[in-house]
């Protein structure tokens, strides 16, 4: 496995692969790898010749700085554990290194086409632009046959197929599948998260009123007489009386338009919560 950190030297080595005729798979991360990263880059090894993973903490997409400093940064250890699951290119630059000042300082700018004006994008302003400019860099730099991204961050998710799609038109990245691939979580429940590791042991216990909850409206939905804004307050009080919880919104949505829904068919409701000071999210699809 190469560890490559310069947009020169990585675009050498994917033409060098593509000159052979090789496929190519993306996983696209933040770092401070966990099982669910791992789930991704199995799979896309799997699936392909050649498998990149990116390790770039992103710093356009945080709107809190706060937050971009307290995110977990472990290259050693995602090298080692990337290296053992048949990565064999981690790429791994710097801010500077990916961006101009210009480009740092200024906010990209993308029409979402509104599927960023609720959750995620209502509570974090200029997150998703974050997201789209960094995504959209590593796929012209990689231009890889597929991309794979967690269920986790639905939200995202689905901004990231918006993006590709309206790309892959305009000829942007060539032929590019987004490969979608479920949560993964512990034996307890809890999503696997990054941020989990800023999660004391007794505030790791106190999450898993989150997934327990989320799993439990699966049920209150088949009620006699269920419907979505019972279910949705529901799940917001029952996460709100467990202490040291505090939602910070739940949402059942339509899993394409992400636009909010009467019906649990084709619905996904989507969390965020305050873990202490760490801010977690989760999701769940009434189907």
């Amino acid at each position: 496995m190469q560890i490559i950190t310069t947009k020169a030297e990585l675009e050498r080595s994917i033409q060098a692969c593509k000159m052979k005729g090789q496929t190519i798979g993306l996983v696209p991360t933040m770092g401070a790898l966990h099982e669910g990263h791992a789930s991704l880059v199995r799979r896309c090894a799997s699936e392909n010749d050649v498998t990149v993973v990116s390790v770039f903490v992103n710093p356009t997409q945080f709107n809190n700085k706060e937050d971009l400093l307290k995110y977990p940064r472990s290259l050693d250890r995602d090298a080692e554990l990337l290296d053992s699951i048949g990565a064999h290119f981690v790429f791994a630059p710097t801010p500077e290194e990916m961006y101009t000042a210009e480009e740092m300082n200024e906010p990209f700018r993308f029409d979402f086409g509104g599927l960023d004006k609720m959750m995620e994008g209502a509570m974090r302003p200029g997150h998703f632009n974050g997201v789209v400019q960094v995504v959209s860099r590593l796929l012209y730099l990689v231009r890889p046959d597929r991309a794979y991204f967690g269920e986790k961050d639905f939200q995202q998710l689905a901004i990231i197929h918006f993006m590709v799609e309206r790309s892959v038109l305009a000829g942007t990245f060539g032929k590019l599948t987004v490969v979608d691939c479920p949560i993964v979580r512990e034996q307890s429940g809890l999503a696997l998260s990054s941020r989990n590791e800023r999660l004391s042991a007794a505030e790791k216990q106190t999450a898993l009123g989150i997934s327990r909850t989320l799993f439990d409206s699966l049920e209150w939905a088949k009620e006699p007489n269920a419907n979505v804004p019972a279910v949705q307050q529901r799940v917001i009080d029952t996460i709100n009386a467990i202490p040291g919880l505090e939602v910070e919104y739940y949402q059942i949505v339509d899993q394409t338009t992400l636009l909010p829904t009467d019906s649990f068919r084709h619905a996904i409701g989507c969390v965020t919560v305050y873990c202490g000071q760490v801010r977690l999210i989760d999701n769940i699809k009434y189907e």
